[in-house]
């Protein structure tokens, strides 16, 4: 090794304990470029600052001091920002902090909740401004406290949990990471009192799919305890948000919202970024997706028909709403985007393939080159990432957080006419897009011009 680089090591080793202090005692998440700085590795953190070889080690760790003396709280702060400063300690004075927490209540356990529910409580990661309150299900039947505590624990596709998850029978209560969660049996929405939890002013998640509609989805809203609630799933009569594209939309009035679909997530900013260079003419999606739930293991009566023959045997022709869903986050591609889906056997990652008309023509190496840089941008970093790996495979992306990621080696282009391969965690890459727009909910995080009139009201 050389000198340098057991100098940086040093250093980095020194922020994983001010990290830590900074997310456990004032819930500050610090973000490098769109990545969020861990607590909870040192080889995570080197790899981060490998990218960013033009930043001076020994001042990030001085202005993460600055950070932890001020009187912030419940936020998150971009480190690009803060080392930009001239006064950095007026800087931080000036901002605004009331160090409140929204309690988030999780409707469903199911794969997408129980990813939430990791995120959240990850060792070495910061939810700014929320905290895992409850989490409301079914009861399944005898020991389902430890049935549920085990399949968050061990997981099949993502592996064993990395954190401490016990159980308390007589509260029914997890203890996630020393965060005590209340287990709430319910079979409708309309049982329940989360005031009786002293659960108030809450963001709930509806990861069941149930419920897709304003309507039908207002009756959590209309529950004591519930303030505003976010569907994991596309929704109709409400906002449809792409974390990164269309965020800006949400209002303070927005009681109810929809992170929109997983493929969504993984196309949507990829194609704002064209849209926004080149301009799109038409096109098409097709997305090769992993099977899910909703499919049969075993051929069997099915309402989607195709669906009901075997998931893990077959390549299963089926529909997807993506491109036309892709629209509501970006108008301009009203009617211009058509999409089908392929259901293939394997558990985990799915790839969107691309095939646009462009207004202006281009090149392969002027399309990655916009994409990489795109992927490092503090806006889209968590949306977009950029692969140029040769021997990549779908497995390679199984606990990806950005939402999609641009097979860069695969583009082709002809003329105005481009096809891009963008790989996707449908399940932890979507999750992290929802744990983003949870976020920006509970911190209040709405537009200028939105607080402005709030204000003048």
């Amino acid at each position: 090794m050389t000198s340098t680089w057991l100098q940086s090591l040093s250093q980095v080793e020194s922020m994983i304990p001010l990290l830590g202090k900074l997310g456990r005692e004032k819930s500050i998440k610090v973000q490098l470029a769109g990545n969020t700085l861990m607590a909870d590795s040192v080889t995570g953190l080197m790899a981060t600052f490998d990218q960013h070889p033009e930043l001076d080690l020994g001042q990030v760790y001085g202005v993460l001091e600055e950070l932890y003396a001020s009187e912030l709280a419940q936020t998150c702060v971009e480190l690009e920002d803060l080392l930009a400063q001239a006064d950095l300690t007026s800087m931080l004075a000036a901002q605004p902090s009331d160090g409140s927490e929204v309690p988030v209540v999780l409707y469903g356990f199911g794969r997408i909740g129980r990813l939430l529910a990791r995120r959240m409580c990850a060792l070495g990661h910061t939810t700014p401004g929320m905290k895992l309150a409850a989490i409301v299900v079914r009861n399944a039947g005898a020991n389902d406290l430890a049935k549920r505590a085990s399949l968050l624990k061990y997981d099949s596709v993502h592996g064993a949990y990395d954190g401490i998850v016990k159980v308390d029978e007589a509260n029914q209560v997890l203890m996630i990471n020393g965060n005590a969660v209340q287990i709430i049996y319910a079979s409708d929405p309309a049982e329940v009192d989360y005031s009786a939890y002293n659960i108030e002013k809450a963001l709930l998640v509806d990861n069941t799919g149930r419920w897709r509609d304003h309507d039908g989805l207002s009756v959590h809203l209309n529950r004591p305890g519930i303030e505003r609630v976010v569907l994991t799933a596309p929704g109709k009569s409400m906002k449809n948000v792409v974390f990164g594209v269309n965020d800006s939309d949400l209002t303070a009035e927005d009681q109810i919202v929809s992170a929109a679909s997983c493929t969504t997530n993984a196309i949507t900013p990829i194609l704002s970024v064209l849209e926004e260079k080149f301009g799109i003419e038409s096109g098409h999606v097709e997305t090769v997706h992993a099977y899910t739930n909703d499919q049969n293991l075993i051929d069997n009566i099915h309402k989607g028909d195709r669906r009901g023959r075997a998931a893990g045997m077959n390549m299963v022709m089926t529909e997807t709403g993506a491109a036309k869903a892709v629209s509501k986050a970006i108008p301009s591609l009203e009617g211009k985007l058509s999409g089908s889906a392929i259901r293939v056997p394997v558990i985990n990652v799915s790839i969107a393939v691309l095939s646009l008309n462009l207004k202006a023509g281009t090149s392969v190496d002027e399309i990655n080159a916009l994409l990489k840089a795109a992927s490092n941008s503090a806006e889209l970093a968590g949306q977009i990432g950029f692969s140029e790996e040769a021997d990549a495979v779908s497995s390679d992306f199984i606990g990806s957080q950005q939402a999609g990621i641009l097979d860069s080696l695969s583009t082709k282009v002809r003329g105005n006419q481009a096809t891009l391969y963008v790989w996707y965690d449908n399940e932890y890459g979507y999750s992290c897009q929802v744990v983003r727009l949870m976020e920006k909910l509970a911190l209040g995080q709405f537009s200028k011009a939105q607080l402005l009139e709030d204000q003048a009201a």
